[in-house]
């Protein structure tokens, strides 16, 4: 039987048919994040178990998803002791991994062999071939290859797609982080204000796993049916509601200079939870957008939102910037952003404090 791997963007929502999109027939099934994830659970659920699972790709978190169910649920408690390993791909070489995964099973149908952090084994991956080629099949041999993927060309890609699956986990982009947050805290019955889950995308970026771990937190604290809110954000995560990157980038829009230095200020006194380059390069992204805005032609909502890559929620922050900044004063500004940015890596500005390179940065914006 053959797959197509259907062009729905949906997290976790699947679906499978016999041809790829043109119509023929594929050999090689590559499986992303968001196509297939609940379709291998549901497999080893029924028992259709692959001799081989190869995760690999940019985000881990949904490799560790995966590993773990695997490491939980194909073999009973009993089963384990005697027929499920766990190695480090740095601990290892590919002989050992080969060697332990054609051990047979002790009073069980199978055993489960688990190489975390396989990546460390990239320059000598392909010596996998061999055994992938026919690999034993009371054995289930997973392999975590994170923030890496193998070359869909070679033998290797093929034979782990041919005798098991391949799946490549992909990162979120900065605009599909929020729902997926929605998705994920709402089958757990609680709900998020959209800025509470655009300070936890600002502040923790794209890494799923940092943004789970603190969505876990919060749901330790909070009774379920409970809607999180920027306040619950900053009590228990430790962003501030008052100084921090939005208010900074709020206050600079409206050219409120009075509340941009007083946020700057906050942000000097508080280097560790405020670093330096991070409050430049945020800014400096917030003027290119900006740049970027200006040069729309189609300035309908919907499509600003989607070409700047931002949530709508923070689409006003920007009308108002655009109404204080002209076209040619963001350029200046980007040019001397630069500058700054340079500077905050510590390039030619060992004098200057952080509070220094901050007034000088605001400076440059507002005059």
């Amino acid at each position: 039987m053959f797959f197509k791997v259907s062009t729905l963007t949906i997290v976790f929502k699947i679906n499978i048919f016999d041809y790829s999109e043109n119509g023929k027939p594929i050999d090689i099934l590559y499986i992303s994040n968001n196509k297939l994830k609940e379709e291998i659970v549901n497999d080893i659920k029924s028992g259709n178990i692959k001799p081989m699972y190869f995760l690999m790709g940019e985000e881990p978190y949904y490799i560790d998803k995966l590993s773990d169910y695997i490491e939980q649920h194909v073999l009973s408690e009993e089963e384990k002791g005697f027929n499920q390993t766990v190695l480090y791909g740095r601990d290892v070489t590919i002989e050992d991994i080969v060697s332990t995964a054609k051990r047979y099973p002790m009073m069980a149908d199978r055993q489960v062999v688990i190489v975390k952090e396989a990546q460390d084994l990239i320059r000598t991956i392909d010596k996998l071939d061999s055994y992938a080629e026919n690999p034993m099949p009371s054995t289930v041999l997973v392999l975590c290859y994170k923030y890496k993927t193998l070359d869909k060309r070679k033998k290797l890609s093929k034979l782990l797609a041919k005798n098991g699956i391949i799946y490549e986990s992909k990162k979120l982009y900065d605009n599909q982080v929020g729902d997926w947050i929605k998705r994920v805290l709402s089958g757990k019955k609680y709900g998020i204000e959209p800025k509470a889950t655009a300070m936890l995308v600002e502040f923790l970026g794209t890494d799923l796993s940092k943004i789970n771990n603190e969505l876990e937190k919060l749901q330790i604290i909070l009774p379920k049916g409970s809607t999180i809110t920027p306040h619950h954000i900053e009590e228990n995560i430790g962003f501030s509601k008052d100084y921090n990157i939005f208010e900074l980038r709020k206050a600079i829009g409206e050219r409120n200079q009075l509340k941009a230095y007083s946020i700057a200020d906050n942000f000097a006194k508080n280097p560790k939870d405020n670093p330096l380059v991070v409050t430049t390069g945020l800014v400096f992204g917030f003027f290119v957008q900006l740049l970027k805005y200006h040069g729309l032609k189609d300035k309908n909502p919907n499509n600003v939102a989607a070409v700047l890559g931002i949530r709508p929620f923070f689409l006003k922050d920007y009308d108002v910037a655009l109404r204080n900044y002209p076209m040619r004063k963001v350029s200046q500004i980007v040019g001397a952003l630069r500058d700054i940015d340079v500077k905050s890596k510590g390039v030619g500005a060992n004098a200057l404090s952080q509070s220094d390179l901050l007034r000088e940065m605001l400076y440059k914006i507002f005059n």
